[in-house]
């Protein structure tokens, strides 16, 4: 399994996250997304309005390496800090949007995760975060660079 139980159950809660891109000259760009989890192909899903004339999917399409962070902080007293970090590979989908809504763009982005970091989630953010590699899905495209060893991450 790609993520924990605690994990989905977080993400299917959470309506919003932050997509983090590069463009094609090496400029960053982040912005606020909807998502979901799809649980048969274990990915983040992402859909929207005009999907398909998006930087993001722009992006994506020239580049598929990706991180996307959904956190919040719990009520209470004292208030903790829980989210998830992903990263990925992401493809720029022509179809399968809709499957999530009639009011939005048949485009979709899928993150298929390759790194998870979790905090607040399984037990107190002040436990530290919970990281871990995700074993390889599918090739990693030829032109990406080979991701970075466990001692420099």
């Amino acid at each position: 399994m790609v993520f924990t139980d605690k994990e989905i159950g977080y993400l299917t809660t959470q309506p919003f996250g932050r997509l983090a891109t590069v463009g094609p000259h090496g400029d960053p760009h982040v912005v606020p997304v909807g998502l979901h989890y799809n649980p048969e192909a274990q990915t983040i899903d992402i859909c929207g309005l005009g999907l398909g004339r998006s930087r993001k999917y722009r992006d994506v399409r020239h580049r598929p390496l990706v991180a996307f962070v959904v956190d919040d902080v719990t009520p209470g007293d004292p208030a903790a800090p829980r989210g998830i970090e992903i990263r990925g590979v992401a493809e720029a989908l022509a179809e399968g949007g809709r499957r999530y809504g009639e009011a939005v763009a048949d485009e979709l982005i899928r993150i298929t995760p390759t790194r998870v970091v979790s905090w607040g989630i399984e037990e107190s953010w002040q436990a530290g975060p919970r990281a871990r590699s995700v074993p390889a899905r599918r090739p990693r495209p030829a032109h990406l660079p080979r991701p970075r060893t466990e001692e420099a991450r």
